[in-house]
């Protein structure tokens, strides 16, 4: 009884730990979305303009996963996340200084390129420190991302109306620094995965797998998906009427539901051979709330939110899972997650400048909703191969 309580408080440290940093990576995009129109009032932007604020973080996730994965190799996977909760931090802190949209602008690479760092890295470290038990520690990964979603769009607008957009969005620079105090104090709570006993594969031979460019459109069409309910839930409100603290408390309960659907997904594939009985169930639960905030916006709009935190919730973590299936090696595993964030993610950049660009042309997000639901449909479809129990055997390297 005195071992199986020793064994079980290093992997709590883990996941509080894990939970400290998961929380960093998304407010510095979460938090753009419910102060639109206050930004639009000081610094004179359309639409399209401002959907850069989120297609360039992610486009500088998916570039940063290339440029992780090769820094990996050279300083270590605890040096590239100590980098990269500096750079969110540093980012963060840059709307101090107000310098308008060139600062918003390089405030969103800045973060973005953290948060590649990040998420590139901490998967191979999570497989190497919970090894059978990775599902349910991916879920409370995934789960803190989208908690740090949930507490930036209900806070930032709040926090706003009193000291102003630009330092309500340098405050999330102090969550950043706290991350990079508790990872610097971790005390090998975390043991980095070596490199040594490992398969070190190049992206050249990663990208003659179809199964690779399968995982990798998969995971990107999926993000595209959560990025735009990110950066345009709330200007979608908002043009429907709300108030932006109304529209703010929307992606709140949004990403909220997100947070509970991925700690409950992940634990419940981990309990199951065969992954895509749940994989097919959070696809179809995103369908159905895209067309509903497509088709009915209005009378709808709290329904479809749930239905889209439960599907894109459990997505986002079952992609990740379904993708480490593929390796029992920590190091490879977290080779194959990079490169498909990395091209995940670059797919994922051009879904919110897209919306935006909808948004200008013909006045509302309804159709960008609408092309979701018919683009998750596809996903369906191709999450019918995900079979777990294959998975190894479908990537092969000489």
């Amino acid at each position: 009884m005195h071992n199986s309580n020793s064994r079980s408080i290093p992997l709590v440290r883990t996941i509080l730990l894990i939970i400290l940093i998961g929380l960093n990576l998304r407010p510095s995009m979460a938090a753009i979305g419910p102060l639109v129109e206050a930004i639009r009032h000081d610094v004179s932007l359309s639409f399209t303009q401002l959907s850069l604020l989120t297609t360039l973080p992610v486009l500088a996730m998916g570039l940063g996963c290339f440029a992780s994965a090769l820094l990996a190799k050279r300083i270590g996977f605890n040096s590239v996340i100590t980098l990269a909760l500096v750079s969110i931090a540093l980012s963060d802190a840059l709307h101090w200084f107000g310098f308008g949209y060139t600062g918003l602008w390089v405030a969103a690479l800045g973060a973005g390129i953290g948060i590649a760092f990040i998420q590139a890295a901490l998967p191979a470290v999570i497989k190497q420190a919970a090894g059978e038990k990775t599902p349910m520690v991916m879920g409370f990964y995934i789960a803190s991302i989208m908690g740090g979603a949930a507490l930036a769009s209900a806070i930032t607008p709040v926090v706003s109306d009193y000291i102003g957009w630009q330092n309500a969005l340098a405050l999330w620079g102090l969550l950043a620094l706290a991350g990079l105090v508790g990872w610097v104090m971790r005390r090998q709570v975390l043991p980095a995965p070596s490199q040594n006993n490992s398969v070190s594969i190049a992206f050249s031979a990663m990208a003659r797998q179809p199964r690779f460019w399968s995982l990798a459109i998969f995971f990107g069409l999926g993000t595209a998906g959560y990025t735009c309910l990110l950066a345009w839930i709330p200007p979608t409100f908002i043009h429907l009427g709300w108030s932006e603290t109304q529209a703010g408390l929307a992606l709140s309960w949004l990403t909220a539901i997100e947070v509970m659907a991925g700690l409950t997904f992940p634990i419940l594939a981990q309990q199951m051979k065969d992954r895509r009985p749940v994989l097919l169930l959070v696809l179809l639960l995103s369908v159905a709330g895209f067309l509903l905030l497509g088709l009915m916006p209005k009378t709808m709009a709290w329904l479809a939110t749930a239905l889209l935190g439960l599907g894109i919730g459990g997505l986002f973590p079952l992609s990740l899972i379904i993708t480490m299936d593929h390796s029992d090696d920590p190091v490879l595993a977290g080779q194959l997650t990079a490169w498909v964030q990395g091209i995940g993610y670059l797919i994922a950049s051009l879904a919110p400048i897209a919306a935006g660009l909808i948004k200008d042309l013909l006045g509302g997000f309804e159709q960008a909703w609408l092309m979701f639901g018919v683009i998750f449909i596809g996903l369906i479809v191709m999450s019918l191969r995900f079979d777990q129990s294959k998975a190894p055997q479908q990537l092969r390297f000489s």
